[in-house]
């Protein structure tokens, strides 16, 4: 990410975020003339401590000189998250400049994680690394959703998956729930790696490709690990709970491990087991 794409993104983030607040929370009066949803500039301004005229080239993306310091008042003013904190100093700083250096390479996971994945029978499991490139799977995981085995390297990207194949699209009750969730940690990865020039392609595809992905990519949710239930409508088992849980791997690859949990007061992992027990008869 160049310089210039950076503040771009840093723009469009706080611009989304200050959207977002309540005036009323912030004990300001909601007023008859708001002519936009949420703060004006100058409220924010005036809520961390700062001028107008400071935080308006902020937003705007202009080439400014920030501190760490300022940068905590910004995010205590947006009522950000740790997670949206840090998105915000990723892309404030660029921390890690020499990442674009690095090409989407096809990773081979470790012996321990393909054990973890292999015990973990009926828990639908996904491994990815820091593009959301399918790296390692389990065979849960492939029953409910897709036999990545059949879907080339190139094309196994969970984030274009969701997007292109009907299986997936129908699978979630809530799609648009189901997708979040994965743009979430995306873009987290997108501010932590302001270096990699791949996820500024990725968003132009998207983009042009998917419609809806740009006003789901600008709600700029942001999620290091979020934990979440999602029902399924499975095609030959039908309803299915469960709770996802994201996991970071670590190591030198940045990889992350969801894992698909059945829900105990369902019937889900008795029909994950029956669905598997099938596909050996």
């Amino acid at each position: 990410m160049n310089k210039q794409t950076r503040y771009e993104a840093l723009s469009a983030f706080l611009k989304s975020k200050r959207a977002n607040i309540n005036p009323q929370s912030v004990g300001l009066p909601m007023g008859t003339r708001r002519r936009t949803p949420g703060l004006r500039r100058e409220e924010v301004a005036q809520i961390a401590g700062v001028s107008t005229t400071w935080y308006t080239w902020l937003e705007q993306g202009r080439d400014i000189q920030v501190s760490s310091s300022v940068l905590e008042s910004i995010a205590a003013a947006l009522q950000l998250n740790n997670d949206e904190r840090k998105y915000l100093f990723d892309l404030s700083f660029e921390v890690n400049p020499n990442v674009s250096e690095l090409e989407v390479q096809q990773i081979k996971i470790s012996s321990s994680l393909e054990k973890i994945l292999s015990e973990l029978k009926h828990c639908p499991t996904i491994i990815t690394d820091r593009h959301f490139q399918i790296v390692g799977w389990n065979r849960a995981s492939a029953h409910v959703f897709l036999n990545f085995e059949q879907i080339s390297w190139e094309h196994r990207n969970l984030i274009r998956l969701v997007f292109t194949r009907k299986e997936l699209r129908t699978l979630a009750v809530n799609w648009e729930h189901f997708v979040k969730g994965f743009l979430a940690i995306f873009r987290a990865y997108y501010g932590q790696y302001v270096g990699d020039e791949w996820y500024n392609r990725f968003l132009e595809e998207m983009t042009d490709l998917h419609p809806e992905f740009q006003s789901l990519w600008q709600e700029s949710q942001v999620s290091i690990a979020p934990e979440v239930q999602i029902e399924f409508r499975h095609a030959k088992a039908g309803k299915m709970l469960f709770n996802l849980t994201s996991l970071q791997v670590q190591g030198d690859m940045d990889l992350r491990c969801s894992v698909y949990t059945p829900v105990e007061e369902s019937s889900t992992e008795l029909k994950l087991k029956r669905l598997m027990e099938k596909s050996d008869d």
